[in-house]
């Protein structure tokens, strides 16, 4: 008697654990690198870097965006077991990925004066930033293959190896940084370059290893001659395919930092403090995010994967085990964060006036994570078919027609900055009730066939 598949739930979680543990140490990166070049240059080195990252994130939503696309079309590929048609579309992802990864460096790298100047870089520590960002941007082509990679690795189901990788980035750059601060082993002093070069060694290690890695364990996107060749004659209408599902996650996620960018500037209306309780608060906020967000990614997967094999009936099966899920994982987050919300602001905040403020906003916010979470199961759930517009319309408009309005609105009433996360809690829980309705009487009636 054959064997029999492992439920749908534990292959489900087997795929989802390292996907989520990939998405917090990502952020735990970022953050213990803030706090080397914090506190072993100085405030000023730590501005000069936070000065570059609304152009860094304007870069990375474009090739997500990208990684996205071609994701579900690998998934797709790979359900159906076309190995080819799998190297065909992360060739072409990657020839996209390269030209882009150049044109980035080229411009970013002549002009990087110019562009922080536009962006309003404060005088004193503009020339840092500029030295910073320059070295970024030349490095941007293999920081964007290494982006891309690790993406279409989940598409054909693995998880573990991006986790590995990244990992390997992040222990690279984080014995870098202070080694190229201090000059440690005869190194030179690069003051806040040294961050700059140790982003640069972290993801040149990873591409090194996985290039070994992968052949010796002859994966399936392995780079060999099929892969080389894709890449050298890339496939124009795959990847106009590609754009398509692509574009809109990545215009949904400009757009969404954009409105972030306004509630800042409403939040400093209210003082140092009430600022103060607004990065706390999305500290916390963020590490229940992520694995709701990863779900999603997760269910996006199984459903093209699939999709690929035929298997379209198996489609209700995933949607229902990744919005339990959901509920289990997003929810349990949520239920300890209320538990414990005095402790967690506490890690972030001294001042108990402010941390009572915070507090008091986590409270208002935190339960709508859950509604987040299942609206981003069924919009991924539709991406994997190909349907793209629909979920992205309807999250623009519950940012564009409810949560940036109503924090203007409210915030202005009586009710002042807990104003502006009732609109949050507000536009989370419509766009579930929106992403959820879309799912039922529309795309269930559709006929699911594969893209590719």
């Amino acid at each position: 008697m054959p064997p029999q598949p492992s439920p749908l739930w534990r292959r489900f979680s087997l795929f989802l654990v390292p996907l989520m543990a990939s998405n917090i140490l990502q952020a735990l990166s970022g953050t213990v690198n803030s706090i080397y070049v914090g506190q072993m240059i100085g405030v000023e080195a730590l501005a000069a870097t936070a000065t570059f990252f609304p152009i860094m994130f304007f870069l990375m939503s474009f090739i997500i965006g990208l990684s996205a696309g071609s994701t579900v079309l690998i998934g797709q590929a790979w359900g159906a077991r076309n190995v080819d048609k799998v190297k065909k579309v992360a060739g072409t992802t990657l020839a996209a990925t390269i030209v882009l990864g150049l044109i980035v460096a080229v411009v970013g790298g002549i002009w990087t004066e110019q562009i922080l100047t536009v962006l309003g870089a404060p005088e004193n520590i503009r020339a840092m930033s500029v030295g910073y960002a320059r070295i970024v941007l030349i490095g941007m082509p293999g920081f964007f293959i290494f982006l891309v990679v690790t993406s279409v690795l989940r598409g054909v189901g693995d998880t573990v190896t991006p986790l590995f990788s990244l990992i390997l980035s992040m222990v690279v750059s984080l014995l870098v940084t202070p080694a190229l601060i201090q000059g440690w082993f005869g190194l030179p002093q690069l003051g806040v370059n040294a961050a700059a070069y140790a982003f640069i060694a972290g993801f040149l290690s990873v591409l090194t290893f996985l290039f070994f890695y992968m052949r010796a364990r002859k994966m399936p996107l392995a780079p060999d001659r099929v892969l080389l060749g894709a890449m050298l004659r890339p496939d124009f209408q795959l990847l106009g395919l590609i754009l398509k599902l692509g574009v809109p996650a990545g215009l949904q996620m400009v757009i969404s930092s954009i409105s972030g960018i306004v509630i800042v500037g409403l939040v400093n209306g209210f003082g140092s403090n009430a600022t103060a309780a607004y990065g706390a608060l999305g500290q916390v906020m963020s590490y229940v995010q992520f694995p709701a967000m990863s779900i999603g990614i997760a269910a996006s997967i199984f459903g093209a994967q699939a999709i690929g094999a035929g298997q379209v009936g198996q489609l209700g099966a995933i949607t229902r085990t990744a919005l339990t899920l959901n509920l289990i994982i997003t929810g349990g987050l949520v239920l300890l964060a209320y538990l414990f919300s005095e402790h967690l602001v506490a890690l972030f905040i001294t001042d108990p006036a402010v941390v009572q403020l915070t507090e008091t906003l986590l409270h208002v916010v935190l339960w709508s994570m859950i509604c987040f979470g299942w609206s981003v199961v069924f919009s991924g759930m539709m991406r994997a078919s190909g349907t793209v517009y629909a979920p992205m319309v309807l999250s623009l408009a519950c940012i564009l027609l409810i949560e940036l309005p109503g924090a203007v609105m409210l915030s202005k009433t009586s009710l002042g900055l807990t104003g502006i996360w009732i609109a949050y809690a507000t536009s989370f829980t419509m766009m579930l009730v929106l992403q959820a309705s879309w799912y039922q009487f529309v795309w269930k009636k559709k006929k699911i066939v594969a893209l590719i």
